[in-house]
This record gives structure tokens, sequence and C-alpha cells, in this order.
């Protein structure tokens, strides 16, 4: 009986045993699935990545109760994405007495399409008349450079289809629309320049122009021209020129014609260079209005303001010479002569509120040392200024004050003796010169003695233009 009890007693101790085990058993399993850390790749366990391409790792995400600040991480890999092949990168990941170990798989290779260029573009057109062309294509590839000697070319009807492979069999397919149809304008060029000059009631010549197409070829006959112009009144008009190719494409160009008044015969126009300039501008500024003569002024970006404002009040016209008159500068391209010939309009209009268009050369249009800058940009200036609406003059008197003529007797002798009735007499001066300063009154009372007119020069009198020899 004592030993059926004893058995008893044993078998009840061994039964709490097992299950005061089980119990701790469950409660560390718990432990360990709540605080235990769980370590999981970010991105994809599979990437396929295109050869040459940066190939930038999203690494492991770790999520833990404590302790996170102590996890390392360690990162094994061999990726190479300049060489075609099948990686792998190593995550190891240590905490207390666990390591965990992660893999991913990184496939390189050459996934890109080959790139088509269609020269002219997708969609086309050509002539009615005629047939298409080949525009050009090119093809390059990320890997094999250009291959445009592999594409193939399939033409239909109203498309042609280009395809191509590369080395790693990635196909590209490009399709160009084939348009039968003429959408081109005509192409209409102008003979001479885009403004001409006519003095007053005299006759305008028209000088014409070209039409070109490039299915119907030369349509000059076809131009059809029409006018405003009143020879007889000054003022800008318009000649319009209007032709159509047979696809009724219609092309449109036109002419700006200025009716001018003429330079006068018997006439002086009294004209400065490179000022204004303190102590002789303001002098030659005090004969002129003392003796009731205007002229015509072609300052710089020197001197005073007051002086610019002066020219201006007094009823003289005012025109632009140079900012810098640096030859170098100025005739090296034709955008630093443009660059240097706005600062001056800017510098008149601030002060006067002008917007003044006449312009002269530094050196006159027809000097030649801008050859030493630039070859040719005379020829390239005198154009353009006039399609930029300004309008320059150069002269048929020179007084020699900035060259031979050091004296005022010189200078008014020369300028005497050089006078003609028989035309219009522009001269060129110099309001830097004292000496200029101090022949100026002799040469206004010759003129008014011998019956000259005098005048100035402004954006509606006839331009003043010597031979262009750059």
């Amino acid at each position: 009986m004592f030993t059926k009890i004893n058995r008893n007693h044993q078998n009840k101790k061994r039964n709490i045993f097992i299950y005061i085990s089980v119990i701790f058993t469950i409660i560390f399993l718990l432990v360990i699935l709540i605080f235990n850390p769980k370590v999981k790749l970010i991105g994809d366990e599979k990437i396929i990545l295109n050869i040459n391409s940066k190939y930038v790792d999203q690494g492991l995400k770790v999520d833990s109760l404590y302790d996170k600040a102590k996890a390392k991480i360690i990162i094994n890999s061999d990726v190479n994405t300049k060489k075609e092949g099948i990686y792998y990168i190593d995550y190891i990941y240590n905490y207390k007495l666990f390591r965990y170990k992660i893999k991913r798989t990184v496939i390189v290779k050459d996934i890109e399409k080959p790139m088509i260029i269609l020269n002219g573009g997708n969609d086309v057109y050509y002539c009615p008349n005629g047939k298409y062309k080949e525009l050009g294509y090119k093809a390059l590839d990320n890997v094999d450079g250009n291959i445009t000697n592999l594409v193939k070319i399939d033409k239909k009807k109203d498309k042609i289809i280009y395809s191509c492979s590369d080395s790693s069999n990635n196909k590209t397919v490009v399709v160009r629309k084939l348009n039968k149809k003429d959408i081109d304008k005509p192409e209409i060029t102008l003979n001479g320049l885009s403004t001409v000059f006519v003095p007053l009631n005299s006759n305008y010549n028209e000088e014409g122009v070209r039409a070109f197409d490039l299915c119907d070829k030369d349509l000059s006959n076809n131009i059809k021209i029409t006018n405003n112009i009143d020879t007889s009144k000054i003022g800008t008009y318009e000649v319009i020129y209007t032709v159509k190719d047979k696809s009724n494409n219609k092309a449109v160009i036109k002419r700006n014609v200025k009716v001018m008044e003429p330079l006068e015969k018997n006439t002086i126009y009294l004209t400065f260079d490179d000022g204004p300039r303190s102590g002789t501008t303001d002098q030659i500024l005090d004969i002129l209005k003392e003796k009731n003569i205007k002229a015509t002024f072609f300052v710089t970006g020197n001197g005073p303001d007051d002086l610019i404002k002066r020219i201006v009040l007094e009823g003289h016209s005012i025109g632009i010479h140079t900012s810098t008159h640096n030859y170098a500068y100025i005739y090296s391209s034709v955008d630093n002569y443009f660059e240097d010939l706005e600062q001056v309009y800017n510098r008149i209009y601030n002060l006067t509120g002008v917007q003044t268009n006449i312009i002269r050369f530094p050196g006159g249009s027809s000097n030649t040392i801008s050859q030493k800058y630039s070859q040719g940009i005379m020829s390239i200036l005198t154009s353009e200024v006039i399609n930029r609406g300004y309008q320059y003059y150069d002269w048929n008197i020179e007084s020699g004050d900035s060259s031979f003529a050091r004296d005022a007797d010189k200078i008014y002798n020369n300028i005497k003796n050089k006078l003609d009735h028989d035309k219009p007499n522009i001269i060129l001066m110099h309001d830097t010169k004292t000496y200029t300063k101090d022949a100026l009154g002799k040469i206004i009372d010759y003129g008014i003695a011998e019956g000259y007119t005098f005048k100035t020069i402004t954006s509606n009198t006839m331009l003043m233009r010597q031979r262009v020899s750059n």
C-alpha cells in the first residue's frame, strides 16, 4: 500500500515538473519571438540590372524592440555592373548570440534596346510629283556602339520600317510615315536690302525678288508685287511680294521703302564726331547758339552727361558714333559692334528721351582698318545696321582736324576750298579738338557770306554713303 502511494506521489511530482518545464519553454520561446529582431531584405531578392548602369544597394530592414543601435550588418558583394554575369550579395547580421545571413541575387545583363535615330523625323513629307529620297538614319547601342550597318529596312507604300537588334538580341523597331504632300512654303529672296531709301519726288526703282520652291523649283515669274509708295510724301512705305506654289502654299515678304529729304545742293551739314568733351563741345555749342546755326553731333560714351542734354535742348541733331572707339573691339565681330552701339543708344535715350537711329561708323563705312580685325565686316555691318532700323551717314568733306590740319587756319582753308554750291556739303569735324572750335566761327561766317544754307541730319535725311572697302 505504501509503495503504491509513494509511486503516485512520484508520478505527481514528475507531472508537475513536466508542466512547469513546458510553461518555461513556452515563455522562453515567446520572449525570443517577441524580442528577437526580424531581418529582411529591402527590395527584391532577385534584381536584373542593365550593364554599365549604377547599382545602389537598398540593404536590410531590421525590426527590434531594443538594442537596435548596436546592430551590426556586414555586406559582402562582388557586383560588377560593367560585366555581364550573376552576382550575389551576402548580408550578415550579428545580434548577441544570434547570426542571420540573407542572400540577394543580382543579374547584370544588357537589357537596353538600341536607339534608332531618323534624320528628318518620323513623319516626313515629299513632293507629290517626286519620289521619297531616304533622309538617313543612325543606330546606337549602349554596349555595341554604332550599329547602323545592322539596321534592316522594310519599305511599304506609305511607310518605312527600320529594325535593329544588338548582340544581346534586344530589338528596336521604328516606323517613318511617308506623306506624299507638299507642305513647304516657297522661299522668297530680296534683291538688295530689306530697307531702301528714295529721295522725295524721285522714282522708286524696284530691285526685284527671286522665289524658289522645293517641289516646283523657280517661281520667280509667279511673284505678285504690290506697294503703297507715294514718293511725293516723306514716310515709310511697304512693297509686298507674294507667291504660291502648286500646292497652294503661300509665302509673303516685305521691303520697306523710306521716302526721305534729299541731301540738298548749296547746303552745309556741320557734323561733329567723338564728343562730347568739356572745354570744346560746350564752346562749340556757344558758337552755334551765337550764330543761330544747328549742327549734327555723333556722340560717344565719353564726356559729361549735361553736354548730351544740351545738344538736344538747343535743337541740334544727335546721333550715335561709338561707346569705346576701340577699333580692335568693335570691328572684331558683329555682336561686339552692336553691343558698343547700343551702349550709346541707351545713354542718349536715358538722358534725353530721344530714340535716335542715325549713326556714323568709327572711321566711316569705307574704313580699311577693320580688315585687320575681321575681313569683310564692313560689308556685313553696312547692311545689318539698316536691317535693324539704323541709318548711317558718311561725309564728302573732311576737315582734316584729326590728321594734317592742326591749327584753325588750316582747317578753315581746307573746308573753304572744298565747299561747292553744286553739291551737298557734309563736313566731318571733331568737337574734341581745340583748333576745330577756333575755326568754326570763320567757317560759318564764310558759308553765310557765300549764300550757303545750313541744315542738320535727321532720320528723314537721305543717306550719305561712301564706297565700302572691306
